[in-house]
Parts: C-alpha cells; structure tokens; sequence
C-alpha cells in the first residue's frame, strides 16, 4: 500500500493522524491484521479520531459492532495497556495535531441556525480544499503526473457518485492523452470488467471512491494491480479500502454536513491534474491551441 507522503503538510486532521506514530501502527494493522475485527476497530479509529476520544469501551465496541474484549486485546495488541490508556493517546495525537481548518468546521457548525444550508455547505466546500491543498505534496502530484503523460492508456473508473467526477477526469484529459478509457460508463460493472481486459504494465488505472464507498470500485482496482498496471487512487482518506491496492495515494478532503461526501475538493484535484499535464511539456500547449482553433467556430459569438 502506498503510504502517504511524509513531506505533506497535512491540514487535514485524518492525514496528520494517519502520519503520526500511532497512525502508522493503526494503518498497519489495517492492512496486515488477519482478524477482521482488528481490522474494523482499526479502521474506525483512523476516522473518527474526535469521537473515541469521547466514547467509552461499551460505546466504541457497539459503533465497530465487536466485544469489548476485543477492544481490550486490541488496545494491548498495539502496545498500551488497556482501552483507556489507547483513548489517551488517540486524545493526545489530536491535540498536536489540531489544525487552523477543524477551527473553521467548529466555528460553521457552532453557527447552527444563523447560516443558511446552502451557505454552510459552501463552506465546507471552501474547508475541504483548503485542508486538501495543505495535505498533497508536490512530489506526490508530480509523480502522478509523470505517470500519467508516460502511460499507454489511462483507465479511470469512478462507480455511483464518483462517476460524475471519473467523467470529468476523462474530459480533461482526452485531448492530451493518447488514449483515455472511462471504464464505467452507462454499463455497470459488467462493462467496467470488460474495458479493463486489456489493461498492462503500460497503463494507469485512475481509480474514484468516495463515501460511500462502492465494492465494485476496490475489486477492479485489485485486478488491475494483478496486472501490473499504475494504480491512481482519488479518495478521501489513508483508511479508505482504495489505499490498500493503490500505487499512488491522492487523499481530499470530502467532508459535509448533510451529503455523505462532498465532491468539491475532488473536482479541484481533478483540475489541478489536468492543468499540471496540460503545462507538462510543450506538445501539450500545442494541443490546447489547436483544440480551442477548432472548436471556436461551434462557440457563441464566434463566426
């Protein structure tokens, strides 16, 4: 699995988490543990850092629908010792890493009622980029890009509601790619399987998912991999299921109030890319030149 990079400067309180000592060991313990109990205990404390600082053993247990003596092994499993001593720390970890952006979301959500929702979701669109933007390395971004202008063909793939976001990535990157392939399209999952037949070690798999998280998604991804192809994941999060099978681990922030993620921090990553590969070279300046030669005559005002 990749792991996030340590250069990063992570706004965003699940990065920074994921990055600190205990991370790292929950992280592992994600990816390594046999026992699927750890591994769901594992997983909810990498996202929900705030809330176990509150809960306690009975609480944590019924929210990762395990015993509380499974909490207790884990908690010694990992080194403390006992579930109390593991909240501490988890407690501790937050405080160091408590950022500029979780001052905002607490200052939208204290509001309440004196902001619109309509308003109150635009902020938060404007939080997850800026935690987004203070996680992502340049060298993370730059290798990704490498990837994708060496690529043979690039596949993105993007099930339910990243799919929007997977056909936005392919409309930027059709006319400086030699060949762009959107996996998902109007077909499901059987034409998704199919389009990635062919798929090699010369290709880029950029793969979407987003809470919530579609199964289809992480085992294509997979399969990709067995196939020695560049795995791109898109998602929110180191814990996500993506991370496990991902060359190249891209995390945006997709936290709302209302929506089970928001797409804003995405598209703006979407972007991002397609603007770093447009300026990548001067071939590519040329194709955006005469692309705009072309398609001005179908534009508005244009005669």
């Amino acid at each position: 699995m990749r792991k996030p990079s340590k250069s990063a400067d992570p706004s965003s309180p699940e990065m920074a988490f994921a990055q600190s000592e205990l991370g790292q060991t929950l992280m592992r313990v994600l990816a390594e543990a046999s026992s699927p109990g750890k591994r769901t205990v594992a997983d909810y404390l990498l996202r929900n850092q705030m809330r176990v600082t509150a809960q306690g053993i009975e609480e944590l247990a019924q929210s990762c629908h395990v015993s509380t003596a499974t909490i207790s092994r884990f908690a010694r499993d990992i080194g403390f010792r006992n579930y109390a001593a593991m909240r501490a720390a988890v407690a501790d970890t937050l405080q160091e890493m408590l950022q500029p952006v979780e001052k905002l979301r607490s200052t939208i959500e204290q509001r309440g009622r004196a902001t619109s929702p309509a308003v109150e979701s635009l902020e938060y669109a404007v939080a997850n980029i800026s935690a987004t933007i203070g996680s992502l390395s340049q060298s993370d971004l730059d290798a990704v890009v490498r990837k994708l202008s060496r690529a043979r063909a690039i596949y993105v793939m993007g099930f339910g509601l990243s799919s929007h976001l997977a056909g936005a990535l392919v409309q930027h990157l059709q006319p400086f790619c030699s060949q762009v392939v959107e996996v998902v399209g109007i077909g499901g999952t059987e034409v998704a399987a199919g389009n990635l037949v062919g798929i090699g070690s010369k290709d880029v798999l950029v793969a979407l998912s987003f809470p919530r998280y579609t199964l289809d998604c992480v085992r294509l991804a997979s399969y990709a991999r067995d196939r020695h192809a560049a795995v791109v994941a898109l998602t929110d999060s180191p814990a996500s299921p993506l991370a496990e099978v991902a060359d190249h681990l891209l995390c945006v922030q997709s936290q709302h109030p209302v929506l089970p993620s928001s797409s804003s921090a995405a598209l703006a990553l979407i972007e991002a890319l397609a603007v770093a590969l447009m300026v990548s070279n001067r071939a590519n300046v040329e194709k955006a030149a005469r692309l705009t030669d072309v398609i001005s005559t179908y534009l508005y005002g244009k005669k």
